[in-house]
């Protein structure tokens, strides 16, 4: 028996049906090893020994693994062909060597690009060796990460509370998010005009035309500065004579974009189909492993994390061949297009993505999709045939019109159109909104010397704008553009900043919080080189150079620790004031902005104080220099968020009553309000999940909230209705009033019967047992020793050391507690003493004898009515 160790169980379902009864496949989940959340785990002082933690599923998955390979023919690891999947298969064969099960059983290594019969096949019959270096790299690049994040984080938690954490890669994307701000609030918006005169043929044709030019001179953009001068430009054009002068005719080319990589997948699923790129990745996923088509499983297309746009010859091939037979042979060129990215330090060892089959077109396999699924599937089809179509040609028209002026002064107009001549790709594919062609329109057919008649003059004010803030999209093309980060890590750097709080995403653009703000702040006064583009750009090219076999990764890891460590060392004993007034100069701008009466930094309270930074204990904030005696404090930004919901923030009409939903704020937060009260009757309402920004919210999003509870099926044996929603403790299924918890909000629109019948099952097999149930081993405590766990509870989620539990705060997913959180939290938590207990109130004397007598009569006596317990006691006694 041949054993096939894979990553991911769908995958494994797929490739079984391809290699017979002679192979096993199995999933490793993922990662099998990890470093483990505390001090430790990587160690400079020790030539960088690395110590690796198994958890408890993956012991699972490794024990299944370990006895499958005893007695095997052969061990073939087939992880994803890059360098995450290479470490998978090198974690996997450590844990076996080390538990010497392999003995003379041969060890293969083998890749393919497409989950399909014919790549699986080829990859079976051209194994290779572990590729060492691109281990050594993805060692590299985790023990940076670890560094970085175990170094910098406990600082920035002594010298600046409140903040959460700061990574290699995802501090400078915070920081590319911080400057774009910066530069909003910084900009002053210039005032200028624009002259457009509307003309029309002796046909009676009509075109817009814009002044250029005046008394002889040309004019720029700001050379009309006022509604003074642009008025009296106004006043000269109207009455004036129009004769066509120079016609320019151009043809252009416009050539296709070329086929998908990781980044432009997730740009063009963004601007096209509104997908975050979590949502774009964990879809393209999906395709990649395999989809059911009707009894046969096979992925749709080729691997999804590429930075490479070259596709196979033997595919061009079928590109352009199916382009021929769908539109005609004019629309494929005389040759193959040929592909080179532009993105720094890019990795072209892989194709871009593509279909696996060029036949399948989506219309085929529609009715074997999700409509997301599907959505993105046409997208990459169509992305892909164009690559290789024919140019577009367009014909652009530019018509130099002179005017003689009312005021005898010569001016000129311009009219400028375009038409496509030849449709060429756009036939097939036109990438993004924003490239859109044809939008100046077509011009009517003119003739140098021709008059035209004035119809209109209109003279329009304009203001210039900011830059526009980042979206999801766009500062995933930045980071690209600089070489920061790679394909893999663009949507998990983006989810950490959401969920550290750092950033917002509002109408699809990324609004840095204060809390982003300063701790991008403190990085750039006291890490700036570790928040630097370059340099950070510079490391990824050296982390390519140890997968290419040219560098020697502790080397890199000896060269970085040496500077890094010193720069952490130069500020341990820098005093939180030096910290504040090195932040007050940065965030200025920010927190402090010149609203024009004087100084903004003056206490509004006693008005002789100045006002700085202050941290306490829930982060920094506001405050006068003369406290005590002024107490004066706000928060950082002139911003209070829930006010914008105070009187309701309309999102649109729901499309079934006509009513408004609307967003509200209530006594316990933000919620969704469908319609109004009318008389005694409440109108239906819905609880934002946690966690969720209610400034991301939209009207698709609102409705389906409103729609909970889902009903997901009927059970088999009950035969009564499992329905899924959100209630007290987060999102539930439930069944004949059994519950089952949920492990994310979003498995609430997600999850089938099948999974809701288990979820029950699981619940009720428990019985009555009240033990708080074990969600996340973290380890030892660093300094006091026992472990530390994350545990959930009748009354939610808490982390537990030894006597002391203390609650995870509802921002917070159980799931990505690290040691370091967990040891934050029961230190504030023992600091607090043990929970409380209200003690029952004293009756007076008068009535206490009067309680004596009356239970002498035989009356029964009422038992003391204890109050309830606070959370923590309350887990404390579950567990």
């Amino acid at each position: 028996m041949n054993i096939v160790i894979v990553e991911s169980p769908a995958k494994a379902k797929t490739i079984n049906k391809y290699l017979g009864s002679d192979y096993r496949v199995l999933a490793s989940y993922g990662h099998v090893r990890d470093l483990p959340s505390k001090n430790g785990s990587v160690l400079p002082d020790n030539d960088f020994e690395m110590h690796w933690d198994v958890d408890p599923k993956s012991a699972k998955r490794l024990n299944e693994i370990a006895q499958a390979v005893k007695g095997a023919d052969k061990l073939i690891l087939a992880t994803d062909p890059d360098r995450e999947g290479e470490a998978i298969s090198w974690h996997v064969l450590q844990v076996l060597e080390r538990k010497k099960l392999l003995g003379k059983i041969p060890v293969e290594r083998v890749v393919f690009n497409a989950v399909t019969k014919d790549a699986i096949r080829d990859a079976m019959q051209n194994p290779r060796a572990i590729d060492e270096p691109l281990v050594n790299a993805y060692l590299a690049r985790r023990a940076l990460d670890y560094l970085v994040g175990f170094t910098l984080s406990p600082v920035l938690w002594r010298k600046l509370p409140g903040a959460r954490s700061a990574g290699r890669v995802q501090s400078v994307a915070l920081r590319l998010v911080c400057e774009r701000e910066l530069e909003i609030e910084k900009f002053v918006a210039q005032e200028y005009w624009s002259i457009t005169a509307s003309l029309a043929t002796a046909k009676n044709e009509t075109l817009a035309a814009r002044l250029v030019s005046a008394d002889g001179q040309k004019l720029g953009k700001f050379d009309v500065p006022d509604e003074e001068t642009a008025s009296a430009l106004k006043a000269a054009l109207e009455g004036g004579r129009y004769t066509v002068g120079n016609i320019e005719s151009k043809s252009q080319k416009r050539n296709p974009a070329a086929p998908f990589t990781t980044s432009t997948l997730q740009q063009e699923a963004s601007r096209k189909l509104g997908f975050s790129p979590r949502q774009t990745m964990q879809v393209a996923q999906r395709l990649y492993e395999g989809v059911d088509l009707g009894g046969m499983t096979e992925g749709l297309i080729t691997y999804m994390r590429t930075d490479g746009v070259q596709i196979v010859p033997e595919a061009v091939s079928q590109v352009r061949a199916l382009v021929s037979g769908l539109y005609g042979s004019r629309y494929v060129p005389s040759s193959p297009r040929q592909y080179s990215t532009k993105a720094k330090n890019a990795q072209e060892a892989h194709e871009a993505i593509r279909p696996t089959d060029f036949s399948k077109a989506p219309d085929e396999v529609s009715r074997y999709l999700q409509p997301d699924a599907l959505k993105l599937y046409k997208l990459i089809w169509q992305r892909t045939l164009a690559s290789q179509a024919a140019s577009a040609e367009i014909e652009r028209t530019t018509v130099d019109i002179d005017v003689a002026g009312s005021d005898g002064k010569p001016y000129g107009v311009r009219a400028t159109g375009s038409v496509i001549r030849f449709d060429g790709f756009l036939k097939i594919y036109e990438e993004g909104v924003d490239d859109a062609v044809g939008e100046d329109g077509s011009l009517p057919a003119l003739s140098q010397g021709e008059s035209l008649d004035p119809r209109a003059v209109e003279a329009k004010q304009h203001f210039t704008e900011p830059p526009p803030r980042y979206s999801e999209a766009t500062l995933i093309k930045k980071m690209e553009e600089l070489g920061i980060g790679r394909p893999s890590t663009y949507a998990a750097t983006l989810n950490v900043l959401r969920e550290r709080e750092y950033v917002r995403i509002d109408k699809k653009r990324l609004f840095p919080e204060d809390k982003g703000r300063l701790v991008t702040a403190f990085l750039e006064s006291f890490f700036q080189r570790y928040v630097e583009y370059d340099f950070t750009a510079d490391l990824e090219e050296k982390l390519d150079l140890i997968s290419a076999g040219t560098l020697e990764w502790k080397d890199v890891l000896r060269e970085f620790w040496r500077d890094f460590i010193g720069a952490v060392n130069d500020i341990g004993d820098l005093r939180i004031a030096q910290v504040l007034d090195a932040l007050n100069d940065l965030l200025g701008p920010h927190i402090f902005p010149d609203t024009g009466d004087g100084n903004p930094r003056a206490c509004p309270s006693c008005k002789d104080g100045q006002l700085s930074l202050k941290v306490g204990k829930f982060g920094a904030f506001v405050g006068c220099s003369n406290y005590p005696d002024c107490r004066y404090t706000r928060q950082l930004a002139r911003r209070a968020r829930k006010a914008a919901f105070a009187d309701g923030k309309v999102l649109g009409l729901d499309p079934e009553t006509g009513f408004e939903v609307s967003i509200r704020t209530g006594r316990f937060g933000p919620y969704i309000q469908l319609g109004e009260a009318e008389g005694s009757e409440k109108p239906k309402r819905a609880s934002i999940p946690k966690g969720t920004d209610p400034d991301a919210i939209d009207l698709e999003r609102a409705l389906s909230l409103l729609s909970l509870p889902r009903e997901v099926g009927i059970h088999p044996e009950s035969g009564k209705p499992i329905t899924a929603g959100y209630g007290r403790f987060g999102p539930y299924v439930q069944c004949d009033g059994k519950y089952a918890s949920l492990s994310t909000p979003e498995e609430v629109f997600e999850v089938g019967a099948n999974r809701a019948i288990t979820l029950l099952a699981e619940k009720a097999a428990k019985g009555a047992q009240r033990g708080a149930s074990v969600i996340k081993e973290l380890g030892e405590h660093p300094e006091a020793g026992g472990k530390v766990q994350v545990l959930n509870g009748r009354y939610g989620p808490y982390v537990k050391h030894e006597k002391v539990n203390a609650t995870i705060p509802g921002d917070r997913a159980p799931e990505d507690i690290t040691l370091d959180d967990a040891v934050a939290l029961i230190a504030a938590r023992a600091a607090k003493g043990p929970a409380k207990k209200k003690a029952a109130k004293k009756a007076p004397a008068k009535k206490k004898a009067a309680k004596k007598t009356a239970a002498k009569k035989g009356t029964a006596k009422k038992p003391t009515r204890k109050s309830a317990p606070s959370k923590e006691a309350a887990d404390e006694a579950a567990s």
